[in-house]
């Protein structure tokens, strides 16, 4: 086999020193847009679980088919639709200039609301297998003590619940550092779009997809061992 045609790659990082707050801003962007997104991703997620716990048929079937067609379509359509084709039809999530230029952008407010749906879907996935684990005899004892089945799922089975999903919950903020590289597509300066700025500023390729790499790599892999902390201190209390 022919190896001549790597001789002329020339790996220069050098020349992305004066790129390194670039790389901090989209790196900023990216764990803000992830934590910001997960947040507003459990309140979905737990109150998709509420309905999908409800003795009302119709709340059910709301439930299961925000999750099924959440989790059914790619994400980055999901995004399209957010960006384009709701505001064809009116629908569109207005700018907040208070919030500052880049976190109060249309664009950047649309991503939050397009990545929260969509973990919401599978956020709810999670708290309902932490329901389920959850004895059902905790519901009863609820009822006995004259709790209404709202309150008890509130006051006892919730909180439990969202004990057993901790693990999980973490491993979604984990799995949305990653897929939050998508709306770089639409121009947001996350971590990814970075290498769109600075590849058309030194003409370097690799260089900076390396960097990136790197970066996205220190931010899983630091989260990862605060999960298995997190369970290990969970598991000390079971």
């Amino acid at each position: 086999m022919d190896y001549s045609f790597t001789l002329g790659i020339v790996m220069n990082f050098g020349k992305l020193v004066k790129w390194i707050p670039t790389f901090i801003d989209g790196t900023v962007l990216t764990i803000i847009l992830s934590l910001t997104t997960v947040f507003f991703g459990s309140i979905i997620g737990l109150f998709a679980t509420l309905l999908q716990q409800s003795p009302k048929k119709a709340l059910r079937g709301l439930a299961n088919i925000y999750t099924q067609v959440i989790r059914g379509t790619p994400l980055l359509v999901q995004l399209y639709i957010w960006l384009y084709g709701f505001p064809m039809i009116g629908l569109s999530i207005p700018a907040l200039p208070f919030l500052g230029e880049t976190f109060g952008s249309r664009d950047f407010l649309t991503a939050v609301v397009a990545l929260s749906i969509n973990s919401g879907a599978y956020i709810c996935e999670l708290l309902r297998g932490g329901l389920e684990s959850i004895d059902k005899g905790q519901m009863e004892a609820g009822r006995s003590l004259g709790l209404s089945r709202r309150q008890t799922m509130n006051a006892v089975i919730v909180p439990q619940a969202i004990r057993v999903i901790l693990p999980g919950l973490g491993n979604e903020f984990i799995t949305m550092i990653k897929e939050s590289s998508i709306v770089s597509v639409v121009g947001i300066f996350d971590v990814m779009y970075t290498s769109n700025i600075i590849k058309a500023s030194t003409y370097s390729i690799f260089e900076p997809l390396i960097v990136i790499s790197v970066i996205y790599f220190v931010l899983t892999f630091i989260l990862t061992a605060l999960m298995k902390r997190l369970e290990k201190r969970l598991s000390v209390y079971d």
